[in-house]
């Protein structure tokens, strides 16, 4: 079962788009792919899998709703693990903190250079390999979760 929370920031829709300000963000992401109606919105489809896939308690969300753009389809757990962007070319994953994780596979195609983020770009047609993108976002819900089981002690304030 998806578990979402609704939008981040909600704000009036610019008109023409989907979805009223507190529209749940998996219904938001149905309807982003049902309106791509296209192979983006199947690869959309497809990503949106493999993540619950590869952790069942991803929180679905959309954040950075503007009067110019609906949002994005955000995947957390423990904090950001994940963006499904679309564009005319490509469906875009970008990770929030993708700069710190073993990319083996080579997943890792896009925003290479940041001191953070990493992306994949899927393009019409390529290939995902299922298997290394689940590492990869059971990778990043660990680093996320890392260190948030224990409380820091509280330090004395200097007197």
């Amino acid at each position: 079962m998806k578990r979402t929370v609704p939008i981040s920031h909600p704000t009036k829709p610019k008109p023409g788009f989907v979805g009223a300000p507190m529209e749940s963000a998996s219904a938001f992401i149905d309807e982003r792919m049902k309106e791509l109606g296209d192979w983006r919105g199947k690869t959309l489809a497809k990503v949106r899998e493999i993540i619950h896939e590869a952790d069942p308690e991803i929180v679905e969300e959309r954040k950075w709703v503007r009067a110019t753009s609906p949002g994005t389809p955000v995947f957390s757990h423990g904090g950001i693990v994940c963006t499904g962007e679309t564009y005319k070319n490509v469906v875009k994953m970008t990770f929030a903190k993708g700069a710190a994780l073993k990319d083996p596979s080579g997943l890792f195609n896009s925003s290479l250079d940041g001191n953070v983020r990493r992306a994949i770009d899927i393009h019409e047609g390529d290939e995902v390999d299922e298997a290394a993108l689940k590492d990869l976002i059971r990778a990043a819900v660990a680093l996320n979760l890392k260190g948030k089981s224990t409380p820091k002690p509280w330090r004395k304030s200097p007197l």
